[in-house]
């Protein structure tokens, strides 16, 4: 897109940090400005006249990488008539910052007050007030608007790719997280669980394959526990389709109506089959039997599992509010290696959380990672220190 030429509404700069949901959040974004008349995409920050960061909260060095980014925009606000005249700027205004994200979401009047770096604050469920936000900018107001919502989805907004060519894309399935485990910060930034009805994912995956697109990874912070309950049919029955994996808990009420993960993947892959299909973030919680069996059965779901584990210690776990034991995760393995045998798993470890239980923790840890490690040379491990 040019650089050179800005329509009255301005020219748009994005950056991203942190997961695919983020990515996935800023081709929303990008669409909503579309329609609102902000039609042109820049490469470089020094041409823009608004410029969106879009920011995880998870990590202390994400946030500091935001921080550095937000004293380089305000250069570029600050410095505005030296920057273009010295050519370092092609801007035809001082840029508005837009933040975006959970760390809008978690730091909101900090960064507003943060030396007027920042005009505008939105968090994950109020994009499409972006608009309006930027408005008020125009009146000499801050723009602030971090509600968090019920039921908010995008589930009508078509996303503006940002990776137009690419052979793969993300789709959100669900947004939110219920599980509350005591080390996250994601449902205070993200809000409760809410999933987009399975027809408008659907629409969605049916485009991207006219487009092109051969791989989807369908996302959402707590991505096997999506329930559609937009049409509530019967109540369903008892079956295991609503059950947690055994031997696991929840600490939010698990609800009996409406289409399951489960559910959602038998009507993707039947209706693309040529079309692959993966997805994350999951719960090892929600993993009951008919997830497993539509894994194995459909060649067209990939046979990978993302199993976080957290913890190999079970009072750890405990304390993590993780609603399962060491042995009960074992378990859980051990079951769906035996329903998918050419499964590759892969997991995530926290090391160093509550430190005086650090020294047993990494006992039982390595005795987890010989455990899995040796059953199946295709398990994958990250550890988060």
């Amino acid at each position: 897109m040019a650089d050179t030429e800005a329509p009255s509404t301005g020219r748009i700069y994005h950056e991203t940090y942190g997961c695919q949901m983020n990515v996935n959040d800023m081709e929303i974004v990008l669409s909503i400005m579309k329609n609102a008349g902000y039609n042109e995409i820049v490469t470089v920050p020094e041409n823009a006249e608004i410029i969106f960061i879009n920011t995880c909260a998870i990590r202390d060095n994400a946030e500091m990488k935001v921080w550095q980014r937000l004293n380089y925009f305000w250069f570029l606000k600050r410095n505005w008539k030296t920057n273009v005249a010295t050519g370092r700027s092609q801007s035809l205004r001082p840029p508005k910052v837009v933040v975006l994200g959970c760390m809008a979401e978690r730091l909101k009047e900090k960064i507003l007050d943060s030396d007027k770096m920042v005009d505008v604050v939105c968090g994950p469920d109020a994009y499409r007030d972006l608009p309006r936000l930027l408005e008020e900018v125009e009146y000499g107001q801050k723009g602030i608007n971090t509600l968090l919502s019920l039921e908010e989805t995008y589930a009508d907004i078509n996303p503006v790719r940002i990776s137009q060519n690419s052979i793969s894309a993300f789709v959100s399935v669900m947004r939110g997280c219920n599980n509350m485990c005591s080390f996250c910060i994601v449902p205070f930034t993200r809000g409760r669980e809410r999933s987009r009805p399975v027809e408008s994912i659907v629409r969605e995956v049916a485009e991207l394959w006219k487009e092109g697109v051969k791989e989807v990874t369908l996302l959402g912070q707590n991505v096997n526990s999506y329930n559609d309950a937009s049409v509530v049919e019967k109540e369903a029955e008892a079956g295991s389709n609503w059950k947690l994996s055994e031997g696991f808990s929840s600490i939010s009420k698990v609800r009996t109506t409406g289409l399951r993960f489960s559910d959602l993947l038998d009507r993707l892959s039947l209706e693309f089959p040529e079309m692959r299909f993966r997805f994350t973030s999951p719960h090892p919680k929600d993993y009951p039997d008919e997830l497993l069996y539509i894994m194995r059965e459909r060649h067209n779901i990939c046979k990978l599992i993302h199993l976080p584990a957290q913890s190999g210690s079970s009072k750890m776990l405990e304390r993590m509010r993780r609603g399962y034991t060491r042995e009960a995760y074992l378990s859980l393995v051990q079951k769906i290696r035996s329903i998918i045998p050419d499964v590759a798993l892969s997991s995530d470890f926290i090391c160093g959380m509550f430190f005086k239980y650090l020294s047993p923790c990494f006992l039982l840890f390595s005795s987890l990672l010989i455990n899995l490690t040796f059953c199946n040379r295709s398990t994958l491990f990250s550890i988060d220190k």
